[in-house]
């Protein structure tokens, strides 16, 4: 969202439907020119790019863990309720690699599933539990201390560990220069923004043709 406003001044002319949704869309069939997802590389009939590489985070408020005990092991999650996100796999187990390559699969549990990251992320910094989001999310927090991450030395995912934020757009032979323009500023100001919360050390989100 931060990067609309400049898209905006730059091309005034060019009409915006922004869809936010978590669902899996049709891009041919519901007209939508880009899309963008988090997760794994997407598999279908489009054209897909990787935007940004993502890393998720185990985290908690320094509040929580004062109270609930900070879990030295990724194991120690089970005796937890964690905030949990409906997609597979991130409400029933969170994936960890450690600094030796070994990989756990901890079972999690909890009551507060949420269908929204913005959300889930509110949630976590009013101490209800600990979460897995992306690190574009919570490394600000992390950085001032709103947020613990847990396990620093560790990767950790929900689904695979090569995570990212991809565009995708329908496979055709014309690319109709408004989805080449916005594909350039994309690429240009997202992963820098990225860097940028990370310390310079990805809801879905969907863009249709407007009405004609």
């Amino acid at each position: 969202m931060p990067t609309i406003a400049a898209f905006k001044r730059r091309y005034p002319d060019l009409a915006l439907d922004l869809r936010l949704t978590d669902n899996v869309v049709d891009l041919v069939g519901e007209r939508i020119d880009i899309a963008i997802r988090l997760g794994p590389r997407p598999e279908g009939d489009f054209i897909c790019a990787r935007l940004m590489t993502t890393r998720y985070r185990a985290c908690a408020t320094p509040g929580y863990l004062a109270g609930a005990g900070h879990p030295r092991r990724p194991e120690d999650l089970e005796a937890h309720r964690c905030l949990l996100f409906p997609l597979s796999g991130y409400r029933t187990r969170w994936r960890f690699r450690g600094p030796e390559g070994k990989r756990i699969e901890v079972p999690i549990k909890g009551e507060i599933v949420v269908s929204n990251a913005m959300a889930l992320h509110r949630m976590a910094l009013d101490g209800l539990g600990p979460v897995l989001l992306a690190d574009w999310l919570v490394a600000e927090d992390i950085a001032a201390g709103r947020l613990v991450d847990m396990f620093p030395d560790y990767e950790v995912t929900a689904a695979d560990f090569d995570t990212a934020a991809w565009i995708l757009y329908p496979s055709r032979a014309y690319v109709p220069m408004k989805v080449r323009v916005f594909i350039d500023h994309l690429k240009a100001t997202v992963p820098r923004r990225g860097r940028d919360q990370r310390g310079n050390s990805s809801p879905n989100t969907s863009f249709a043709d407007p009405p004609t």
